[in-house]
């Protein structure tokens, strides 16, 4: 897939090709000795919530992203690219299409939390202009994000940060 493939809204025929991408991307974690939790995936929990959104790259999807307003920005849930298409620009289209988003909507940032070590992670976002945010600096909304990280066990796989980009 190339960087220019388009990224578009999911329609509901992608839903059900959502978490083997998922699946596949959590792969890539083990190489770093990080193994999420069994359970049901982020991106199940993202379809069965109202007022999530989800962007996929490619028809069928091999990557996608999942956002909700929060904190009078956006918050990026998580995006996932498929290992067999990673490297090739596709996160980079679709981080690109969240924030372009965001910014038209009238959002004041797009904020998430990631690994802050992991390569595609936490530099990768810094990257791309997200800023690192300390504790005290954490919205209401993303620290009650953070609390919920901390009580599932997330933080025990590795160090994570919180991350905003600004949009205004």
């Amino acid at each position: 897939m190339s960087p220019d493939a388009e990224v578009r809204s999911a329609r509901p025929a992608d839903l059900p090709l959502l978490p083997p991408i998922e699946v596949a991307a959590d792969a890539v974690f083990r190489e770093l000795d990080i193994v999420f939790p069994p359970g049901p995936t982020v991106i199940e929990e993202v379809i069965a919530r109202t007022g999530d959104e989800v962007l996929v790259a490619g028809d069928p999807p091999v990557g996608y992203a999942a956002t909700r307003p929060l904190d009078g920005g956006v918050y990026l849930v998580q995006i996932a690219v498929h290992p067999d298409h990673a490297r090739r620009g596709v996160g980079t289209r679709v981080l690109r299409e969240v924030v372009d988003r965001a910014a038209r909507a009238g959002a004041a940032d797009v904020s998430l939390l990631t690994f802050r070590d992991v390569p595609w992670n936490g530099p990768w976002y810094a990257r791309h202009g997200f800023v690192e945010l300390s504790g005290r600096d954490l919205p209401p909304g993303l620290r009650a994000q953070w609390d919920a990280e901390v009580a599932a066990g997330l933080h025990d796989l590795g160090p994570r940060v919180a991350m905003r980009r600004p949009l205004r």
